[in-house]
């Protein structure tokens, strides 16, 4: 089962992949999307936090089937995204972001009435984020490739680090986001997307020791299979489109999981 780790082709090939991609509807692409998706329901599922009684805080859900199979296993969801009248980054514009439950309600994974009883919808900014949501009530909380949109590396890692003071003792935050595989020094640091080094990742863990909490060792490793190597190209991606890794912004980058601790 999966800890912090960056996504290459062999996860494709997984149990847990194939389990999860099935229960989640969605096929057999091979997708670093719908490994995103995957990986954060197997890492939650691995450490006992998809079970009745939990509780779970979803930051930017956008149209993600997370928060349905969450509560279909039992767990009392608070799902958020940008409210109505917030700015909105570039990338909300294309269909992927959520303005009510029905957005986030998958009937062909829970029951409208399980999920009206165990999920809850409000509007949160990841860039402030307010007391509000519930100090210390959460056993879990999750993003799905969202802080690297919040306008530069440094306001992303301070999302990760504020969000942890919603968990209870002992809490899960599971994180997935862009990493960067063809530079440690070369990357892109501000705008509409960023994309994160193995040091901003290292240096995320240890400003985390600070507040007590800490990232699961990470595996770097990016892999040697052909769709590893084999990078897809922008403007040529499209929804549903097989890729794992891709080029953009002079870099090649990938999805990378967190998996965070708190003590």
């Amino acid at each position: 089962m999966p800890s912090s780790t960056v996504c290459r082709e062999e996860h494709f090939s997984t149990e847990w992949h194939r389990c999860f991609a099935q229960r989640l509807g969605l096929g057999d692409v091979v997708n670093r999307k719908a490994w995103e998706f995957t990986a954060i329901t197997a890492a939650l599922d691995e450490r006992g936090m998809l079970q009745p009684g939990r509780r779970g805080l979803g930051f930017a859900v956008g149209r993600e089937p997370l928060s349905s199979y969450f509560a279909a296993c039992g767990v009392d969801v608070l799902a958020t995204d940008l409210g109505l009248g917030a700015k909105r980054p570039s990338w909300t514009n294309r269909a992927q972001h959520a303005d009510t439950p029905d957005a986030i309600h998958f009937p062909s994974i829970v029951d409208r009435a399980i999920f009206d009883e165990r999920v809850a919808f409000r509007a949160a900014d990841m860039r402030k984020l307010d007391d509000d949501l519930g100090v210390s009530s959460y056993d879990f909380l999750w993003s799905a490739c969202a802080f690297e949109h919040l306008g530069s590396l440094r306001k992303g890692t301070d999302f990760v680090r504020d969000a942890m003071r919603f968990l209870k003792p002992g809490g899960l935050a599971v994180h997935t986001t862009e990493y960067n595989v063809s530079s440690n020094t070369k990357t892109v640091t501000r705008g509409p997307a960023v994309v994160y080094r193995r040091r901003d990742l290292e240096e995320l863990d240890y400003s985390l020791r600070m507040l007590r909490c800490g990232i699961e060792k990470i595996d770097f490793d990016a892999g040697t299979g052909p769709r590893d190597l084999n990078y897809d190209e922008p403007l040529k991606t499209g929804q549903g489109r097989d890729h794992i890794k891709l080029a953009g912004f002079g870099v090649v980058f990938t999805s990378v999981l967190l998996v965070i601790r708190k003590g």
